[in-house]
């Protein structure tokens, strides 16, 4: 069974800084393209940033110049810097491969951006 966890949201003011981690358990990450998800309140999940099993990532527009992305196969994890964060980047992070394989869903962790 593989397991996702993430770990590193919390409250940041506009334009702070975070790190999310995502270990995964199993052997889908050294083989997978992960991606970190966030789904905002009354909002459908999107995929905001993405990377191949050799490192090569991808970026919404909404996060393109600000978040990035990275994994370090020997820990099975995958890291979001997010950086000049904005009210709009609040929501529940995730991560999973791209694109669904139907593994289960981790718990995410919140991101609360606010004055």
């Amino acid at each position: 069974q593989v397991r996702l966890v993430e770990s590193g949201g919390g409250l940041a003011q506009p334009g702070e800084s975070l790190r999310l981690s995502c270990v995964a358990s199993g052997s889908i990450f050294k083989v997978s393209v992960m991606g970190w998800y966030r789904q905002a309140p009354g909002k459908q999940r999107e995929l905001v940033a993405s990377i191949t099993s050799g490192g090569s990532p991808n970026y919404a527009d909404s996060v393109k110049g600000r978040f990035i992305i990275s994994r370090d196969k020997s820990k099975n994890t995958v890291y979001l810097q997010m950086n000049s964060l904005k009210p709009e980047d609040t929501a529940v992070y995730y991560c999973n491969t791209f694109p669904l394989k139907g593994h289960r869903w981790g718990p995410g962790t919140q991101v609360i951006v606010s004055p």
